[in-house]
């Protein structure tokens, strides 16, 4: 009963549906939640009790639900569908109800959805290509794993049901597990690495997820790949293959020129030649004119340009977009500079992938404070950069152990109990021209409510240093 749950229950309702909200929690750790679900819908908390999947005629799971339980295996079992919560607002904003009648949210003859998975960057994809989008004068609506629910997105425009031309999308492999229909017009995979694996048996499995996004796209969609992810590189084909209707690939790359958008020589290149009256060959804007910095985003800056310039959007209002978006809140977000060092909150860095790439972004210096709820990482992929460029590793949290066995050999390494000592710690041993980075390759469930908590905690105590 969180975000996803709450939509979900909220927009039946609203339609006339009979909903029930069961959730294993008792109603005192909800409360963020509780007094926000419309008083229509029945709450049954504290357990998921056989009777009321029974009945059901619709079943619809919250991400952070497996469909694999032994619940919800038992009620599909006896033919009831089950769905996830991305898939009914797709249903209802894409499609539309014959009852009770609601006409679809996009507008006819419009470009639909505009998706975007991977394991790292797809807030700041999302978010960005949002932005071109809006800049080029496209109605648009932007949800999923982003923030709101889509389900609460879609409840909030019924009092106004003006059809918008996109929704653009975050979606996560969570909710692409329970898609039975869900096909965006333009998609993008922005990468896959290890994340995830206290839930999947392995990163092919966490792969085949992620590559649901896909599954139902047809000739005239479009799909946008990481030319650099071995992942993707490897198995699109395999993704795509004894497909007559397949989608149009077009990637993206740091390092190679091909066929969508990619970087050479400190600049940005659109290249869809053949694909459209209004595409070419063209340079789309120097690397140092993107307001978002950092390798990560100069990757994710490439796969919202070539989405939204394939969804229709002028060069002019794309490259507009790169001068002025100014990123996302705690993903290598600066917080201020004290004494001639610089902090950094990238608390949304929940993996290894995730917290090299930030690591990357600084030359040297950096006092990294790491550590977290240990996703099965493998911190080991961390000790290149880490010898590089960390010269403190400050680690927190259940995975410090572990993190000092992977890296402690490296650089000067050091435990602290909570977030305020961590800071504390590199507040002392910072010089003039250092970098603190909050990074933690975790998750934060162990001593936060999540990363945005995290994020919002380590900020308040670094704005507080004097």
């Amino acid at each position: 009963m969180a975000r996803s749950g709450t939509g979900a229950a909220n927009l039946l309702a609203r339609l006339g549906a009979d909903v029930v909200v069961t959730d294993r929690k008792e109603e005192r750790e909800l409360s963020a939640f509780a007094g926000a679900v419309d008083p229509r819908v029945r709450l049954v908390l504290g357990g998921h009790p056989e009777e009321v999947f029974a009945g059901a005629d619709l079943i619809v799971l919250s991400p952070g639900v497996p469909a694999g339980v032994p619940t919800i295996q038992h009620a599909a079992a006896k033919g009831i569908p089950v769905i996830g919560e991305l898939e009914l607002a797709y249903e209802i904003a894409a499609r539309g109800l014959e009852d009770p009648p609601t006409a679809p949210l996009v507008r006819e003859g419009s470009g639909g959805f505009l998706a975007v998975t991977g394991t790292n960057g797809k807030s700041t994809t999302t978010a960005l290509l949002d932005f071109m989008m809006k800049k080029n004068g496209f109605r648009t609506i932007l949800g999923g794993n982003i923030g709101n629910a889509l389900t609460t997105e879609i409840l909030g425009r019924m009092e106004n049901p003006e059809p918008v031309d996109f929704i653009v999308a975050e979606v996560s492999s969570f909710q692409l597990e329970t898609t039975a229909a869900f096909k965006p017009r333009v998609a993008a995979i922005t990468n896959i690495t290890p994340d995830h694996l206290d839930r999947y048996r392995d990163v092919e499995e966490y792969a085949r997820a992620k590559a649901r996004i896909c599954e139902r796209q047809g000739r005239g969609d479009v799909l946008v790949l990481n030319h650099d992810d071995p992942v993707t590189r490897r198995h699109y084909k395999e993704w795509l293959s004894g497909r007559d209707d397949a989608p149009t690939v077009f990637f993206f790359s740091r390092y190679e020129t091909v066929r969508g958008v990619y970087a050479r020589d400190g600049a940005v290149f659109c290249n869809f030649e053949g694909y459209g009256s209004h595409f070419g060959n063209c340079e789309l804007i120097a690397e140092d004119a993107i307001r978002i910095k950092g390798v990560h985003n100069l990757e994710n800056a490439m796969a919202a340009s070539a989405m939204a310039l394939l969804a229709g959007c002028d060069v002019d209002s794309v490259r507009a977009a790169l001068g002025e978006f100014a990123g996302l809140e705690h993903r290598l977000e600066f917080v201020r500079e004290l004494d001639g060092v610089r902090y950094f909150n990238d608390s949304k860095g929940t993996n290894v992938d995730a917290a090299m790439k930030s690591v990357e972004s600084f030359p040297h210096s950096v006092l990294l404070i790491a550590g977290g709820r240990d996703k099965a990482g493998d911190f080991s992929r961390l000790r290149e950069p880490v010898r590089q460029r960390v010269k403190l590793l400050v680690l927190i949290g259940e995975a410090r152990e572990k993190m000092k066995n992977a890296l402690g050999d490296l650089t000067e390494t050091t435990f602290a109990d909570d977030l305020r000592r961590a800071v504390e710690v590199c507040r002392e041993r910072a010089r003039p021209g250092d970098v603190v980075l909050l990074s933690p390759a975790c998750a934060s469930f162990d001593m936060f409510a999540d990363f945005e908590d995290r994020g919002r905690r380590f900020k308040d105590i670094v704005r507080g240093l004097a």
